[in-house]
């Protein structure tokens, strides 16, 4: 997939990282009712905090709000999400590649659950991209990874 992702004309952004990711919520699993997510992702020597809203209606698209920072000290903010009543309740490993088209951001992740393509852009832009790596429309899905390893009975 690397090699027509590259061939495509796009770009190597970030090699091959591997990623830490556990997501949080409060024991009433609140943020997961709602659909949203509160992930610290360590990629690399980088932490990252983010925030998912609820994916918004589409049939064919994941499309959610989503802001993130970068976390200079994980152990503090460990220390403040607890402090606030969060507990970690899911926690998966990847590596990913990241590439760019354009506008458009590929990103190549390799899971427990499989190897996948993620694209970041304009709607129209990923259904064009997508097509010219081979892939159709049935084949697009719009669940995140902790949906697909939890249902593959994946515990990372």
């Amino acid at each position: 997939m690397r090699q027509a992702i590259l061939r495509s004309g796009a770009q190597l952004d970030k090699e091959r990282l591997a990623e830490e990711n556990t997501l949080f919520d409060l024991p009433s699993r609140v943020l997961t009712a709602k659909k949203c997510a509160l992930r610290l992702r360590r990629s690399g020597r980088k932490i990252f905090l983010t925030f998912k809203g609820a994916p918004q209606k589409s049939r064919r698209f994941k499309v959610r709000e989503e802001h993130e920072t970068e976390v200079r000290n994980e152990k503090a903010l460990r220390h403040i999400l607890r402090g606030l009543g969060f507990v970690a309740v899911f926690r998966y490993e990847k590596s990913r590649t990241t590439f760019r088209r354009g506008r458009l951001r590929i990103s190549l992740d390799e899971t427990a659950a499989g190897v996948f393509c993620e694209f970041e852009g304009e709607r129209s832009d990923i259904v064009r991209y997508a097509r010219t790596l081979g892939f159709s429309s049935s084949e697009m899905i719009k669940q995140d990874y902790v949906q697909i390893l939890q249902q593959q009975g994946k515990k990372t």
